[in-house]
């Protein structure tokens, strides 16, 4: 299947569905079951060895667990088991055997792809991401995030929010996936987005004599992260192995180090230049490079003729803005806060497409923004800072980790996916 035919328009359901796992594409209707098995004195399916998850897992740990069905005719989001006669809603990819979240199957939900060269700062930036999503941003939104497995929920808070959030140490460099295979992080973005009808007069949401918002609707994303090594985008073998989910993206989230455009060091804080980039070790890691190493691949798989662009949205961010100093104006748009009213406020979002594009365009990195125009019909330039200062050493800056506006690029993607509304 063509990637203009697996990117639909804002509002258009896909006929199959797509594993945030195995990105297998499944029709909806042939979404296997999996037992509830034994609860208590319930009685049910005993635990079998799951060959296919142990296989994706690489491992039996975990595989044990009641046994897979086919689903009946007709099914909907329950069956009955045909060996123990007990319901079930627990539905699994034909595949890998990985859990499918009810909301992700009844509302076939978007996959998100994150893409950065080294030290582009990827591992912080979900960290934050994540973090913001279950918390402020995701109450001005009206959204839940919910890890999809146990797998996700222990990584996330291993190796991503206790060091950097709660022990405010800086999250090392990445390892190759080629010596240190890694699952993606699977998320369930789901939002409750009322009408315009659903509103009061004041603005606010009108509810019903229950309490229940008033005509909502509900839009589901699956947020799938990699914390991809820079060098892993290099290796076309290790790149094709270990990063298939940009082939089921429905969109791309691109970081670019600002310390990593040789253009940029004038604009750099005095504290900042110290810790410029490593591109006279590494010049293969330059953004434009990775970059288009991506774009190949998703050129060459999906068979696009020469001057065809890609049509999936495309967000390209600046990281590390906070050390950008005094090169950029006070009055720049990339100074002001979002107003988090809950919708995208679409005069800021040109305001900072416009910034940022004079900024690489200013650091002779002008041809980044060509590159993107001549490959993505979609695509919008961002700045962000996810740590909000300068790092102390190892250490996150004496202030903590404040963010800023690290969800703006996601916020454009729910914008282009019809999830959030633009004023």
């Amino acid at each position: 299947m063509s990637l203009a035919s697996r990117v639909s328009l804002p509002g258009l359901a896909r006929q199959e569905i797509t594993c945030p796992y195995c990105f297998v594409e499944i029709n909806p209707q042939r979404i296997p079951f999996r037992c509830r098995g034994q609860v208590g004195r319930r009685q049910g399916c005993a635990p079998v060895l799951d060959r296919e998850l142990a296989e994706y897992t690489g491992s039996t740990a975990g595989a044990s667990l009641p046994p897979v069905f086919a689903p009946p005719p007709r099914s909907g989001g329950r069956a009955d088991c045909p060996d123990c006669g007990q319901p079930t809603h627990n539905r699994v990819c034909p595949e890998c055997h990985n859990p499918l979240p009810t909301a992700y199957c009844d509302s076939p939900g978007r996959i998100v792809a994150l893409v950065g060269a080294k030290n582009a700062g990827k591992s912080t930036y979900i960290a934050v991401l994540l973090h913001e999503l279950m918390n402020r941003v995701g109450t001005e939104l009206d959204t839940s995030l919910v890890a999809c497995d146990d797998r996700t929920i222990e990584r996330y808070k291993r190796d991503f929010a206790r060091p950097l959030l709660e022990e405010r140490r800086l999250l090392p460099t990445t390892a190759s996936a080629a010596t240190a295979p890694r699952e993606p992080l699977v998320y369930l973005l789901t939002r409750t987005r009322p009408s315009k009808l659903a509103r009061t007069p004041l603005g606010g949401l009108a509810r019903t004599p229950l309490g229940g918002l008033a005509r909502a609707k509900h839009d589901a994303l699956a947020l799938v992260l990699f914390d991809t090594a820079g060098e892993d985008l290099r290796s076309r073998e290790v790149r094709d192995l270990h990063l298939r989910y940009l082939e089921a993206a429905d969109a791309i989230i691109f970081l670019v180090d600002p310390l990593e455009l040789p253009g940029a060091h004038n604009a750099l804080a005095d504290e900042a230049q110290s810790r410029e980039g490593t591109l006279g070790e590494d010049p293969d890691s330059e953004p434009i490079n990775i970059i288009a190493r991506v774009t190949e691949a998703l050129r060459l798989r999906h068979g696009l003729r020469p001057g065809e662009r890609l049509p999936i949205p495309v967000a390209v961010a600046l990281t590390k803005i906070d050390a950008l100093g005094p090169a950029v104006s006070r009055q720049s748009a990339l100074h002001r806060s979002r107003s988090g009213s809950g919708v995208l406020d679409l005069d800021d979002r040109a305001a900072v497409n416009e910034q940022v594009r004079a900024l690489l365009h200013d650091w002779n990195a002008g041809q980044l923004d060509l590159f993107l125009s001549q490959q993505y019909a979609d695509y919008a330039l961002f700045g962000l800072s996810a740590l909000g200062s300068m790092p102390e050493g190892d250490r996150v800056g004496a202030g903590g980790v404040r963010p800023y506006r690290a969800e703006d690029p996601l916020l454009w993607l729910l914008y282009r996916f019809g999830m959030l509304d633009g004023e």
